[in-house]
Formats: structure tokens, sequence, C-alpha cells
């Protein structure tokens, strides 16, 4: 097995960066077709690098200590950070550290990680989850994140971005955890803890661009990037140039060895655009990744606004062959629609029929399965995804965009009843999906979570005006004035007021949500967990989806899972059961139930035959 702990070196190569070779000794490495020569700037002194062929230089260093900074010279005097660095001295634009892999002492050396049945995916920012919004505070409440039963810890991107808070979705060293939340060492002990809580730790990583400030690929190898192409966030990066796939698929790599991550999420995988490479990077770096770490569970997920099905296809005997699991943002928006009434932007393609829509989600995955999408002016989105397992999909009620992306950041429990919500988060812990909950769901938070950054002059005001202006479409904001109340992405109170409030839940209604979700999940462990190593594809059956009542059936091997719900405010006739019941909304629930099929109001009910 190629299995890399504590004190070991990486056995794959790795093309970036700094790296020691032995003791004092640092190979330094970049490429930089843009330029004919190039000097490292270590201690002070500015030494010429060596032309390495292909537009790479490279230099030897001896004596050099750990955390020692250093910049790459441009000939006319630049000095610029390491594209690939492992950590930075300060912002975006200063001197690189060189970095030693080894120094931390792993205590996790017996952890392989845990199977994907188990996830239940707490998504958090480690910006906004502790008051010091750092790596070493987060540690300080793994052991809540256990007793919830939460498996799998989310963390959005860490790649250092500029400016002191942000989102991360604007990395531009993508090596380099951002300083703000700690050192590496600091997100190595975090992970360190996780796993001797139990818990999978997943990273989210951005590899469809760079963000706005602090970039300098551009100097250094402007044909990183397609400047004829663009993706919503800025030029369309060259994917098929050999540095370049090097660059993405070396950093998957590192941050699963060097950091003992059991996972990532890769984001907005729609703007990767690699047509023109024999393999598309996204197969190559599963494929990578997959050859690696075979005996780690090791689990690769995906965003995809195109409702795609072809990274997620299983081979022989339902094994995972490249990549894990979808974001379900289908289930989403059709839950979202059911709650709130809204119907603006994107949620539009849910306004009709939501409640079969809903449906649709539970039972095959995707609702938009190469139907129309009015949102997307009338063009077919998505393929067949019923063939799928349930285990493919991960569903959310809310999360870091859905929150965020809103005017104001509002989250769910400020929108909709509690009545309601209770009946959805049932129906999202006890399905056969994969369930994430967004920090601070669990005692029902209701501060926002807002977008944040930390920009200055010309491009913290385009990005304060571009906020606003996403929102002229929305009927609410068609005043200027109006659109004017939006929060300031760059004000720390924006950043400030979207740090979750951990003395709700030791609230009334905080500690009733607390107990609900946690007696939902310790079900969920107990009874759906076993059941889901045995779902295949075509295993979801819709019964029926109208008009509040959700009634879905999952053959998973052996067993019938028969969820029914009536989220409306009267009684409704169900589909009826024929398996134990172990799960009911309320006493009201089971009893009714056990005479006649009808469920009273806002009740969920979960069978197995």
């Amino acid at each position: 097995m190629n299995m890399h702990f504590a004190g070991e070196r990486r056995t794959f190569p790795k093309s970036w960066g700094a790296e020691f070779l032995r003791e004092g000794e640092v190979r330094f490495r970049v490429w930089a077709p843009g330029t004919d020569s190039l000097s490292l700037r270590l201690g002070g002194v500015d030494t010429p690098m060596s032309e390495a062929g292909e537009g790479w230089f490279e230099l030897l260093a001896t004596g050099v200590e750990p955390d020692a900074p250093y910049a790459f010279v441009l000939p006319d005097g630049l000095a610029v950070p390491d594209p690939a660095s492992r950590a930075q001295a300060g912002d975006v634009h200063g001197q690189s550290l060189v970095v030693d892999p080894t120094r931390y002492l792993w205590q996790d050396v017996d952890w392989r990680g845990r199977p994907w049945e188990d996830a239940v995916i707490y998504e958090l920012h480690i910006g906004t989850f502790t008051p010091d919004g750092t790596f070493r505070a987060a540690i300080e409440h793994l052991a809540h994140l256990v007793e919830l039963g939460v498996t799998a810890v989310e963390i959005m991107p860490v790649a250092q971005f500029s400016g002191e808070r942000g989102w991360g979705y604007d990395g531009v060293l993508l090596y380099a955890p951002h300083r703000a939340y700690g050192t590496p060492d600091d997100m190595k002990a975090f992970i360190d803890a996780a796993h001797g809580h139990g818990l999978m730790v997943l990273l989210d990583v951005v590899y469809n661009h760079f963000g706005p400030d602090g970039n300098y690929l551009p100097a250094l190898a402007p044909a990183f990037f397609h400047p004829e192409r663009s993706t919503p966030w800025g030029a369309a990066i060259a994917y098929e140039k050999q540095p370049v796939r090097h660059f993405f698929i070396e950093n998957a790599l590192y941050w699963l060895e060097e950091f003992h991550l059991d996972g990532l999420r890769f984001d907005a995988i729609d703007q990767i655009r690699d047509t023109e490479s024999e393999t598309e990077i996204l197969i190559e770096i599963a494929r990578r990744i997959r050859s690696e770490f075979p005996g780690r569970h090791i689990h690769l997920t995906t965003e995809d606004s195109r409702n795609i099905t072809a990274l997620h296809e299983r081979g022989d005997g339902k094994k995972v062959v490249h990549f894990t699991a979808e974001w379900n943002d289908d289930f989403h928006n059709a839950a979202h629609v059911v709650a709130s009434g809204e119907v603006d932007g994107y949620y539009e393609d849910f306004a009709e029929d939501p409640w079969g829509k809903l449906g649709r989600a539970l039972a095959e995955g995707f609702v938009y399965q190469g139907e129309r999408s009015p949102h997307a002016g009338g063009s077919p989105r998505g393929k067949a995804s019923a063939h799928l397992p349930p285990l493919a999909f991960i569903d959310f009620l809310q999360n870091h965009d859905q929150i965020g992306n809103r005017a104001f950041g509002e989250r769910l429990f400020s929108l909709a009843s509690p009545e309601l919500l209770s009946g959805l988060y049932a129906i999202l812990l006890l399905s056969p999906h994969v369930p994430l909950i967004f920090m601070g769901d669990e005692w029902g938070e209701t501060r926002p979570f807002c977008f944040f950054t930390d920009f200055h002059g010309e491009l913290a005001e385009k990005v304060r005006e571009g906020r606003r202006a996403e929102f002229t479409k929305f009927a609410v904001f068609a005043d200027a004035g109006k659109r004017d109340t939006i929060p300031d992405p760059n004000a720390v109170e924006t950043f400030l007021a979207s740090k979750i409030d951990w003395e709700c839940a030791n609230s009334a209604t905080g500690k009733a949500w607390l107990s609900y979700v946690t007696a939902l999940l310790d079900l969920r462990r107990r009874r759906i967990v076993p059941l889901l190593g045995a779902g295949t594809g075509h295993a979801g059956t819709l019964l029926r989806a109208a008009d509040g009542v959700i009634a879905v059936d999952w053959t998973l091997g052996e067993a019938l899972v028969q969820l029914r719900a009536n989220l409306r405010d009267e009684e409704r006739e169900v589909p009826p059961t024929s398996g134990e019941v172990v799960f009911a909304g309320s006493e009201s629930a089971r009893d009714t139930f056990g005479r006649r099929d009808r469920l009273p109001a806002h009740s969920v009910l979960l069978a197995i035959e």
C-alpha cells in the first residue's frame, strides 16, 4: 500500500514549490515560461535560478531552515510569492515560507478513514465557526459534533486569499492554509484531533479559477491561462498544459497526504473545461488519488450545476471508480420553495409542482434529468440519475452558498415555520442519501451567514457594487435605495455578524432543536446506515408527492425503507406502509397510522420492512 504518514516522504513526483530533500537541503522549482531569467530571494540574497527546460526554473539551496522566507524575483525587480507556497510570512503579496512537512508528529497513524455509508456531513467555515476563527479554536468543539452524530467535517476552502477574511473561494495560493486561521501545523492538529474523535475531515478545493487579488501566475506563466476564454470569475485555466495539470493534480495529492484529509469537495466543476486533453483533468485527478491511497477511505465529491452522472458512475460490485457523490442542489431548491414559497432567480425552475420535484429528488437524485430549465432560457439540463445508488447524492436544506448568496444572508430558520422545518429535517436526515447540515443548523441558528471579503480600494468598490447589482433582477430590490441596504461585503461588521452563536445552543429553542437533530442522527446510525451498503441503482420509488404529502420507498438489499410525510396543517391521506415503524414525528402520528392510512398535520413517519 502507498501509505504515507509522519516522517515519510511522498512517493509521487512534485513539480512545483519548495521541497526539503534532506535536512537543510531544499529544492525550489517554478514554471515561469513568461520570463527569460528568474532569481530566488532567500536570506536577503538574490541568486539566479537555473533553467530546467520547457519554462521551468529551479535552484538547490543548502543550509535552509524551516520557516525561512523566500520569493521569486523577475528581471524587472518584481518579487512574487511562490505560486505553490506552503505558507506565507504575511499576506498574499509577501514572501513565502519554506515548510518541512515532516515536522508535525501525527497521532493518527492507525487512521484509515470511514466508509462513505457512515457519512453525516457538517459544513463549517473556520473563520466564523468560533469567536477566534482558528483551527486550534475549532478543536474545542469537535466533541460537540461527535455527540450530535456527525461523522464528517467539511471545511470551506482554506487556500490563502487576499485579506484576513473571506469565504475562501477567491484563493490565490492553493497550497497554503490561510494565515488568519493558523499555520499548516495548526491545520494538521485540527485534522489529527478530528480523527482522534472518529471524525472524517473533507476539504473544499477550488480548481476553476484564482481570486482577483494576489495571483502572480500571469506574470510568471501567462500560458497558465486562456485569455480568449473566461469563467464567471476570470480567465479560463489551460488544463491541457502539463505543468498546469501537475499543479492541480499534485495539489489534490498534497492535501490528502501531507494533511491526512479523508476527501475533497471540488467546487463548481462545470467551470473546469478541459476538452483538449486526452483524459479530462478531473478524471486524471481521481485516478491518481485512487491509485495513490488504496488502503484508505478517500471520498471525492463535486458541485456541478449540469446534473451530469458520468463522473459518479459505479464499477463492478458498486465500487466507486472516480467520484463518490454529488451535491444535490435540486433537492435543496425544491425543499426551499416548499419551505419559503420563494420562486425568484434559480428557484423559478422549481416554482411549478415543488412537491413533485422534491419527491423526485428523494427517489431518483436529480430533478432535472434532461427537462428544459426555465432559468436556463428553456435549455435542457441534466441526465437520467435514478440508476445511481442513493449514496451518490448529498442532500442539504442549506449550505454556505444557499444562505450566503441571499442579499442579507438569512437562514431557513428565519424564513419558514418550525413545524415545516422539523418535517424537512426528518426527511433530510433519515433518507438513504448522504445528509449535510451547515454549522448552527443543529440548534436552529438564526444569525445570518453573509457574503464577506476583505478587499481594498477600487477592487472593494467593484465587489460592493457588483454584489448589489446581482439582486437587480429581484423585484424587492428594484429600487436602488433598497439595494443600498445590502450589507457591504468588505465591512468587518458583515463578517462578525456571520459568526455562529454558540450560546444559542443553550436557549430553550436551541436545546429542543439540538435534542431533535441528535435523536434523528442516532436513529440514522442504528437503523439506516447498516442498510446503505446494499443500496444500488433504481432503489427509490416515488409513490406520491403532492400538496404536502411525500411518500417514497427505497429498496436497500433485502430491506424496504418507507418514508411518509405530511407537511400540511391538516390531516392527510398517505399510501400505507407494511414495515416496522421506527420513527413517528409524534405519538398521534404513530397512533393514527396504526389505524388507517392517514397522517396528522406536520408529521413524518419512517417504517422498515
